[in-house]
């Protein structure tokens, strides 16, 4: 199973401008001996326009393509379906067609629309809404080659019965979520997970999850029959490639007990700082 870091794991240095893409693929190579990108669209520029800029986006899959990198998933911010004005929707559509042609050109695998809904459950004018979207998105998605969905990380989608409804709905086989493990929004983060793992297709483990309970986390993963990449992500801002460091070592280190059938992967070390940042 691949690891992979998610760009956003390096907002603080790209707000300070010590970051940006093409250092993250460096990084990812040299730093952390990855062959896998995963590409947050706030990473490449610091605006659509540059962002989306063919030219660009073709230089940025050479320096992949010269590391041997694959991009295993696209994450694009601020083009979800669902907004209450039609007018924001008609941008979003618009903004979303684009981000699906760089996630093409890119080569990514999976790609991260999220779907918009702020409440506890879409109402059925939402609903109806993003669900047909997903699927018009599932068409270009078949196409170039890749697989789409949202991810469970805020609003609506924080919520197992609503993304399981969601995906029932669009029935597509280019149809899958970005699991960002362990929310405390169901009855257990391990029930959270063992829910939503046979529809994902990518995933996000966070800090807490890699101290607290990443033997467990993997553990549904690969019960599910999970087939994806393990997306590392950090969210502090503060001293990222070293936290991102330690997660990525982490995670290495519980692959390696559960092909072993330890069930000892990592609990906590005490030679680490054990509180988590929120």
């Amino acid at each position: 199973m691949k690891i992979s870091i998610a760009s956003f794991s390096f907002h603080g240095a790209v707000a300070q401008g010590t970051m940006d893409v093409f250092h993250y693929l460096e990084a990812c190579r040299h730093r952390y001996h990855l062959d896998t990108a995963d590409i947050w669209n706030g990473l490449m520029g610091p605006d659509v326009e540059v962002q989306l800029d063919e030219e660009r986006l073709r230089k940025i899959r050479a320096a992949m393509d010269e590391r041997s990198l694959t991009c295993v998933n696209y994450h694009a911010d601020g083009c979800h379906p669902w907004e209450p004005d039609p007018e924001v929707r008609a941008r979003h559509r618009s903004l979303a067609e684009r981000h699906l042609k760089a996630a093409e050109i890119l080569g990514a695998q999976t790609v991260r629309i999220d779907s918009g809904g702020a409440d506890r459950e879409w109402s059925n004018e939402e609903f109806d809404f993003i669900a047909q979207a997903y699927r018009e998105f599932c068409t270009v998605a078949d196409s170039a080659g890749f697989k789409i969905g949202p991810e469970t990380h805020w609003g609506t989608t924080n919520y197992p019965d609503n993304m399981l409804k969601l995906h029932a709905a669009v029935n597509h086989p280019s149809y899958g979520i970005l699991l960002h493990l362990g929310k405390d929004t169901w009855t257990s983060p391990d029930d959270y997970d063992r829910a939503l793992a046979p529809i994902a297709v990518h995933t996000h483990i966070d800090q807490k999850t890699c101290y607290e309970r990443l033997d467990s986390a993997l553990s549904i993963l690969i019960e599910s029959g999970y087939q994806g990449a393990l997306g590392v992500e950090h969210h502090t801002g503060k001293n990222e490639l070293a936290e991102v460091e330690v997660q990525i070592g982490l995670v290495r280190r519980a692959l390696s007990h559960l092909r072993q059938g330890r069930s000892d992967a990592y609990k906590g070390n005490p030679l680490l700082d054990p509180k988590i940042e929120s």
